[in-house]
């Protein structure tokens, strides 16, 4: 035995197995083959929907069908909406109208009726057409009380005054700032508002707050009200009654700095003495004719008797009224009066003496044109 370890096995070469070989070739050609398939099926289908029309219906349309564009809404937001209410086919359709459509960048915001199962185009054409905006205009006058743009909310919506009353009840759901102390007098803005088919007495009476905002942002409200010594409870109150007395724009810097200097001066023993006022008191709209008697109601809002503001604001401003409040005309005057009723004009002195004179002439004139005297 050799002492060079174990003899070797002998071994022989092995064949390679061909049959697990085989089977591995054909699942390749066979993954090939789906995947060649499947890349020219898919392109083949992208040409197509590339250059084949998008699915649209043929029209003329059925039914009705109220959709709503809100802020922001692009072409794509606004046919989507049209393909979950079943109005257009596709959203391709859609967008591809409004791109040769130049006047799919003005769609306006709110609601319109349309059709289920309309061709794009015409879907378009009814978006496009501010006409075809379902809204309610109401318009709200400077200068009325609450009580009659309720009055107005009532007549000119499917809503009563009670319902609009309820809401009055929660200020807080309208966004009345905190110092107006839960009355809505004088905050409810004087404009034109378009209402949607959707809004309710809360939306209504919100946006109207929203845009008495607007205004005291735009007059700098607080910050004026900081500067002038006085809360903006009390600016929008001045803003009322130079909203009640003021005829003209041009005038309405100086009512409010009269008024600031009766209340701020002995010149009238801080009685700001605004017939406004006491026809508020009254529960009447303004007008000439005061009694002795109603002179002396006994109200807190009654200033021919009372020094200093009344608790609040008497009617709505409107922009010019709070601006004014806000930065009111340099000046002493003390007095004022219109002296002529048709055009406006108003005179304006810190003498007594020649305010008496305007007055008289003011007087004598009225008389002369009505039997009243």
């Amino acid at each position: 035995m050799s002492d060079i370890g174990l003899p070797l096995k002998s071994h022989r070469a092995r064949r390679p197995r061909r049959g697990l070989g085989c089977l591995a070739l054909l699942v390749l050609l066979a993954v090939l083959a789906g995947g060649l398939y499947w890349g020219a099926t898919t392109g083949i289908e992208a040409v197509r929907d590339r250059f084949s029309d998008p699915e649209d219906y043929p029209g003329p349309g059925h039914g009705s069908v109220l959709v709503e564009v809100k802020e922001g809404d692009n072409a794509t937001d606004i046919g989507q909406v049209l393909v979950d209410e079943g109005v257009v086919a596709s959203l391709e359709a859609f967008t591809d109208a409004a791109r040769t459509n130049p006047d799919s960048t003005g769609i306006q915001v709110g609601f319109y009726e349309v059709q289920k199962e309309m061709p794009a185009a015409d879907a378009l054409d009814v978006l496009v057409d501010p006409d075809n905006l379902i809204q309610t205009a109401v318009t709200i006058p400077e200068g009325l009380r609450l009580e009659q743009i309720v009055e107005i909310l009532a007549k000119q919506t499917d809503f009563s005054a009670k319902q609009f009353d309820r809401v009055l009840d929660r200020p807080d759901a309208i966004g009345l700032p905190a110092y107006a102390k839960g009355n809505a007098e004088g905050y409810l803005f004087p404009a034109t508002y378009a209402f949607g088919p959707n809004d309710k007495p809360v939306d209504m009476l919100s946006q109207m707050v929203a845009r008495w905002q607007q205004a005291a942002d735009d007059a700098d409200l607080e910050g004026a009200a900081e500067k002038l010594g006085y809360t903006p409870h009390e600016l929008m109150t001045i803003a009322s009654l130079v909203e009640s007395e003021a005829n003209r724009d041009q005038d309405r810097g100086k009512v409010a700095r009269v008024i600031y200097n009766r209340l701020e001066t002995d010149a009238t023993n801080g009685l700001l003495q605004i017939d406004a006022t006491v026809n508020y008191a009254l529960g009447r709209d303004l007008g000439l004719g005061l009694t002795e008697e109603d002179l002396q109601v006994d109200s807190p809002y009654n200033t021919r008797v009372n020094p200093g503001l009344p608790p609040g604001p008497i009617e709505a401003p409107g922009d010019a009224a709070i601006e004014a409040a806000a930065h009111p005309t340099e000046g002493d005057w003390v007095y004022y009066v219109t002296v002529d009723l048709d055009t406006g004009e108003t005179k304006f002195t810190d003498d007594y003496d020649e305010f008496l004179k305007f007055k008289n002439v003011e007087l004598a004139e009225y008389c002369d044109s009505s039997d009243r005297c």
